[in-house]
């Protein structure tokens, strides 16, 4: 296996904007692919997956490394060579690898392996708060699970087509999709590969979205011809998915605080040929109130620390602050107490989170139900998701009803 000068140049160059300059992994990633419109399919996913691999095991590589924050170029080509041994490559004879100590980087793996916060590179922080909450056992099980590379999976559109149909066009363009038991509406592919470029996708026939984060929809149990509240739309996945089982009939009402997002739901809405949503921009407390016991069904999918979607966003493990899920939490509190008012009695909602805390997911459920608007509410079920378990997304969702 041999390493490319220009391929490895862009990874080091990505991995600064990542660890020193605060970008966002997704966002690096997306812009180092575009830089040489001469690599082909492998060069693309040699740099994704190195860079990807490296923010993954960030700690383990640079405590063998032997490196510290803030990383200089030298620091960075350090880390690289760690991972290059560690994956097989043999190390060209550029200056950069001049003195990288071969034997002494696999030893050190095999002894740093045997402690957990190595092995699973991982703050010590959240380390300490995954045992608290979830226990030792289970917290190990989970931190290896949300290490291993996230799985593509496609939402088919049903608007437009079916699981069987969609598999067929897609295997016309050589991409090779299984069914997966249990969740009626998804594909997941044998291979990695960029499924927005297929013509399948810009004529919207699917969208990506993670096998767990299909099941909120359903959850809520939404029907044709009913007034739903998303109240924490974002770009809209579940939006669009609940769109999709309304058969278009009916309203959905998009709310978020960022208008940028609610534009992005209009242009994916607009390819997948959903018409029954109404976008409102929330600017305050006005925009609740209006909405008051107005909703059949209300989806809070709320903002939290993404603990369960590590996978998926590896940089965040560094990114994350003890102080912001203290802060969340409080927001969740909010948002539940606010939100849930928009429910119109005899009507549902979900609360759901991507995180596997149980203190911002069924603690904060219970203290809900002990609130004066709480008691107006009656649990039905919960759903606890845990990638150790589904191979998929980490995820969190209650089913509540309004008292009639």
């Amino acid at each position: 296996m041999r390493l490319h000068r220009n391929l490895v140049f862009t990874v080091i160059d990505s991995l600064n904007f990542i660890f020193n300059e605060g970008e966002y992994a997704d966002k690096v990633v997306a812009k180092a692919l575009k830089k040489d419109k001469r690599w082909g399919s492998h060069d693309r996913k040699f740099v994704a997956e190195t860079i990807y691999e490296i923010v993954r095991w960030k700690r383990l590589y640079a405590e063998i490394a032997e490196v510290k924050e803030p990383y200089n170029r030298d620091n960075l080509w350090r880390v690289f060579a760690v991972w290059a041994v560690l994956r097989g490559y043999n190390l060209p004879d550029w200056k950069y690898f001049e003195e990288t100590p071969v034997r002494r980087i696999k030893g050190r793996f095999d002894e740093l392996s045997k402690v957990r916060k190595y092995r699973e590179s991982i703050p010590d922080w959240m380390d300490e708060l995954g045992v608290k909450e979830l226990g030792e056992k289970k917290w190990e099980k989970e931190l290896a699970a949300q290490n291993e590379q996230a799985k593509v999976i496609l939402r088919v559109n049903t608007l437009k087509t079916t699981k069987e149909q969609l598999r067929a066009i897609l295997m016309d363009s050589n991409i090779e999709t299984e069914f997966l038991k249990e969740y009626p509406d998804a594909l997941v592919l044998t291979e990695r590969a960029n499924v927005f470029l297929t013509q399948a996708f810009k004529d919207g026939l699917f969208e990506v979205q993670d096998a767990s984060s299909q099941l909120v929809a359903r959850f809520l149990e939404v029907e044709p011809g009913m007034r739903v509240v998303d109240t924490c739309a974002g770009a809209g996945g579940k939006t669009l998915h609940m769109a999709s089982m309304m058969d278009n009939k009916g309203q959905i009402i998009a709310m978020d605080i960022y208008e940028s997002k609610l534009k992005q739901l209009k242009l994916r809405a607009k390819r997948n040929s959903v018409f029954n949503i109404d976008y409102r921009v929330i600017e305050g407390t006005k925009t609740i109130k209006k909405l008051h016991e107005k909703a059949d069904r209300v989806l809070i999918d709320a903002p939290c620390s993404g603990l369960g979607v590590l996978k998926r966003n590896p940089d965040s493990k560094w990114k994350l602050e003890p102080e912001f899920i203290d802060n969340i939490k409080k927001t969740q509190r909010e948002v539940l107490e606010s939100y849930s008012k928009i429910v119109k009695p005899g009507g549902k909602m979900v609360y759901a989170t991507c995180s596997v805390l149980p203190s911002e997911n069924e603690e904060q459920v219970k203290h809900f139900l002990t609130t004066e608007i709480g008691k107006q509410f009656t649990f039905i079920k919960e759903n606890k998701v845990l990638a150790s378990e589904s191979g998929f997304d980490g995820f969190y969702m209650a089913l509540l009803e309004r008292k009639k």
